[in-house]
């Protein structure tokens, strides 16, 4: 096997929670959330740092969708799913779309970002 080239998202970002690859930037989360039988996820424009398995059919919630499984390219684990094709019209935006279990993931806020490192080490140092 051949050495696994990661790419590194800027900013805010997700990241698997086995470990720590950067999956996707926040700006690429769509607006909707998704509930399934494990527990929360939310679709993505965009994810990097992923392999994705072979094509099946599923019998979702929200019917029956044409998907790949999707998994970090660094460790390996089960990371959600791509939509590959939506059989119901109404469905039809989340073909091509990538899906992340919440579950797996984590959110990465950085320094500059977190409002609870900046309030603890400013005037508290310095009287």
């Amino acid at each position: 096997m051949g050495r696994v080239f990661l790419v590194e998202v800027e900013g805010r970002c997700y990241r698997c929670r086995y470990c720590d690859s950067a999956l996707a930037h926040a700006d690429d989360i769509l607006p909707r959330s998704l509930n399934f039988h494990q527990g929360r996820a939310f679709i993505f424009n965009k994810v990097v740092n992923v392999m994705v398995g072979q094509q099946e059919e599923r019998l979702m919630l929200s019917g029956m969708h044409t998907v790949e499984d999707i998994f970090c390219c660094c460790c390996g684990q089960l990371l959600g799913w791509k939509y590959v094709a939506a059989h119901d019209k109404h469905q039809k935006y989340k073909e091509g779309k990538f899906v992340l279990e919440r579950l797996r993931i984590v959110e990465e806020v950085p320094e500059e970002l977190n409002l609870e490192v900046r309030a603890g080490s400013s005037d508290a140092e310095n009287p």
